[in-house]
């Protein structure tokens, strides 16, 4: 793998800033004028400082007055330059952070299975922090310091190139401390990223696994275990404060010893009359404001490579293509009829492990389709691949006569409805979740949706009704609750297809009925794919798949496949044993 080349990933991040140039160009401009009236202040004091020492005299009262305004417009100046260059900086974050994010929704779903939830959160979060830091507040502290360095060591040449020379001799002493320092805390903040992303990532898996913590009572271990990765964390962050505590007093330390030197080396000159006591201050202070630039340098070199790895994990998820995405030439999938087709469709998730082998079979419109075999035997890799969330290796799946692959997603994801086994809902109202399937939808045909899944009569018994929170994933409300807030989504939105993966498993009987129901009114007219959990919708199903090690095996209605004896029978008899045994 080519290694990243830092200047192509800095100018790549600077482009984020170009929308705000009008800001920032005003920002910079305030920026220029503000470290001009710094380095204009040593200078201008000399005459009163002489005036005081030399003449042994007050200075003029209205000298004073000057300075003072001088220094009002300077404050001035440096809050505009501030508020300019930090609201750039949070809109470079907030369109990084919607840019990602909505990257981050266009990639497949095998990504999202090879990612640990926790690390993609850290990079939305810490790294694109760092990265905002990158795009505008390192570049603007560069260029004043950058200023502030020239133009002072311009000045003290112009005012003495003796006492010039002997501050360029300790100058260096200065820069080897801040590099070796600067050094240091690279990578000191590089593991410090690291660490983090770590403990985010445990975080997340505690708040999404809390009901088997629970159960396992695992609170103590999970504990321990957060502690040490938190303990790893706070080890490395007190490395890097040390470093960093030190960094700032070893710099004055310097300075002053720098400025001490000079003051030395300058009273001798004043002595002998080749300066005045006026210079010898201003010379002095202009030292004093070199040595900050000079060590700001090693630090703003160490946020400048911290920003560039944290950049480079930012660009490799905006740069990580889709693995399902519209095809040159896709086209806009006409109001679906129904009809479907696999043709020859094999599948593999490793090279070498097919998990469906050339599997051919046509639906008719408003056909309904059950998928049963054994576990493993490539049911819910035929769900997933009619949803498209994944393209068959080989062989073809059509749609109306149309192959998926040539057809825009959001087109035919418009005109399917997907009801899995495990119901996400999100943390907002009852109201939001059902209008996720129409986000225009009237307030009347909201509550038909509702009454159709039989699930305006619960909602209606909440004290918010509609309006009722359904807390993180909808934990507040019961399983069956849950599927009849999807079926009401899925009503909503009024499909061509609906794809069913085991809705009604795990169910209470009540529960079940009331779904079922719901199903059924839900699924006429519609073609429809079930991976079937109960025997009543297996036995009302039109067409019936079974599977056996990623083959197709039997196909037809129930009477005609009890008649043949072949593996549907033996496994609706297991099923019907179960049945029995379990008194439903």
């Amino acid at each position: 793998m080519p290694r990243p080349n830092p200047s192509a990933h800095l100018k790549r991040i600077l482009k984020y800033a170009r929308p705000y140039w009008r800001i920032l160009s005003f920002a910079t401009l305030c920026l220029l004028l503000s470290s001009a009236i710094s380095l204009s202040l040593p200078w201008l004091l000399r005459n009163p400082v002489n005036i005081m020492l030399m003449q042994k005299s007050i200075p003029d009262i209205n000298l004073f007055v000057a300075l003072i305004g001088l220094f009002f417009i300077q404050a001035l100046l440096s809050f505009g330059h501030n508020y300019l260059s930090g609201a750039v900086g949070q809109g470079v974050l907030a369109d990084l952070r919607v840019g990602l994010f909505a990257h981050l929704q266009s990639l497949s779903l095998p990504f999202f299975l090879k990612r640990r939830t926790g690390e993609l959160l850290s990079r939305l979060t810490h790294d694109l922090g760092v990265v905002q830091t990158l795009a505008t507040e390192l570049p603007v502290n560069l260029i004043r310091q950058g200023l502030i360095l020239c133009g002072g060591i311009a000045i003290i040449l112009y005012m003495n190139w003796r006492l010039s020379l002997l501050a360029f001799f300790l100058i260096p002493v200065i820069v080897l401390a801040a590099r070796f320092m600067g050094k240091r805390l690279k990578v000191l903040s590089t593991a410090v990223q690291d660490q983090l992303a770590q403990t985010t990532t445990l975080m997340e898996e505690m708040i999404s696994g809390i009901r088997s913590i629970k159960s396992f009572g695992r609170e103590g271990y999970e504990k321990t275990r957060f502690s040490v990765q938190t303990n790893k964390t706070l080890s490395i962050m007190l490395q890097r404060l040390q470093i960093s505590a030190a960094f700032g007093p070893l710099m004055v330390f310097l300075g002053f010893s720098t400025a001490s030197g000079l003051m030395w080396y300058g009273a001798r000159e004043v002595y002998l009359g080749k300066i005045s006591p006026g210079d010898l201050i201003a010379f002095v202070m202009y030292a004093v404001i070199i040595t900050g630039p000079v060590g700001s340098f090693a630090r703003l070199y160490s946020q400048l490579q911290e920003g560039l790895g944290a950049s480079r994990r930012v660009f490799e998820l905006l740069d990580t293509p889709p693995q399902i995405a519209d095809r040159p030439g896709a086209k806009a999938l006409p109001p679906m009829v129904g009809a479907v087709e696999f043709d020859r469709v094999s599948f593999h998730y490793i090279e070498g492990q097919a998990v469906l082998r050339a599997v051919s079979f046509s639906v008719a419109p408003g056909e309904k389709v059950a998928l049963i075999g054994p576990s493993g035997a490539g049911k819910s890799t035929l769900i997933h691949l009619l949803h498209r969330f994944y393209d068959p290796v080989s062989g073809v799946i059509s749609v109306d006569g149309v192959p998926l692959t040539a057809v825009q997603l959001k087109s035919y994801y418009d005109q399917i409805a997907y009801v899995p086994q495990e119901v996400m809902l999100f943390g907002g109202t009852l109201r939001d979740n059902i209008l996720y399937g129409k986000l225009d939808a009237t307030e009347e045909e909201l509550i038909a949706a509702a009454k159709a899944a039989h699930a305006h009569d619960f909602i209606t018994a909440f004290p918010e009704g509609y309006e009722t929170i359904v807390g993180e994933k909808g934990l507040t409300l019961s399983g069956g609750q849950r599927h009849r807030i999807a079926i009401a989504r899925a009503f909503l939105k009024n499909p061509g297809m609906l794809i069913l993966d085991e809705a009604t498993a795990y169910l209470d009987n009540e529960s079940e009925r009331f779904i079922q129901e719901a199903l059924e009114q839900l699924m006429q007219g519609k073609t429809t794919f079930m991976i079937a959990h109960r025997l009543t919708a297996i036995e009302k199903a039109d067409r019936i798949l079974v599977f056996n090690q990623g083959s197709l095996v039997e196909q037809g209605n129930h009477s005609a496949l009890m008649a043949q004896a072949g593996l549907y029978r033996h496994l609706y008899t297991l099923k019907q044993a179960d049945r029995v045994t379990s008194g439903q």
